[in-house]
């Protein structure tokens, strides 16, 4: 690939507009581009090489997630070394029930339909 320079057109991710679009090059360091400016709406915003930054939303989700994980306490799980009868015993208490959970709902009909 040749060497890239000042103007170049080059695709990346516009975080005004919001998609992939050409940008030209506006500044190099090192021979790496380091911004660029879009083409369509002629914003200048670092190189993000062509990849969405994460929404607010998701880093929210995953903020929230690894909190919960920090909450959990290994000390409640049963302990295998001590007595394995014991946690065999624990694990078939846990698995439930063959046939419908109380968390699963029943099937739904539409209104009218017969039942066979």
């Amino acid at each position: 690939m040749d060497e890239l320079r000042l103007g170049d057109v080059i695709d990346d991710y516009c975080i005004k507009c919001r998609r992939l679009t050409n940008h030209a090059i506006v500044s190099l360091m090192d021979g790496q581009v380091a911004k660029v400016r879009c083409r369509s709406c002629y914003h200048d915003h670092n190189y993000l090489r062509e990849i969405a930054p994460p929404s607010k939303k998701d880093l929210k989700k995953a903020e929230l997630f690894n909190a919960v994980l920090g909450q959990v306490d290994s000390s409640n799980a049963p302990s295998t070394d001590e007595n394995p009868e014991e946690a065999e015993s624990a694990a078939a208490e846990a698995e439930p029930a063959k046939g419908r959970s109380a968390k699963t709902p029943a099937k739904r009909t539409r209104a009218g339909a017969k039942k066979a």
